[in-house]
């Protein structure tokens, strides 16, 4: 990177941000947690990539570990 690069500001209103990456959470199973569209569910297992919820009522799902849908409780 050069040095003019490295010195340039972002104004704080401005709409090109530089993109913040976000966290991967650290997940374990039994979790609780909170889908968007799915409601409140359960970890079972834990990927690579991926972790599996229980939703309850017989859905099983995988989700993306980084899925802005998906919280943990």
């Amino acid at each position: 990177m050069s040095q003019r690069q490295a010195a340039r500001r972002v104004l704080p209103r401005s709409p090109f941000q530089p993109k913040v990456a976000k966290e991967v959470e650290d997940w374990q199973v039994d979790d609780r947690v909170c889908h968007d569209s799915r409601g409140l569910g359960r970890v079972v297992r834990v990927d690579a990539e991926s972790i599996v919820v229980d939703f309850g009522s017989g859905t099983i799902c995988g989700v993306a570990l980084t899925s802005p849908k998906l919280s943990k409780l």
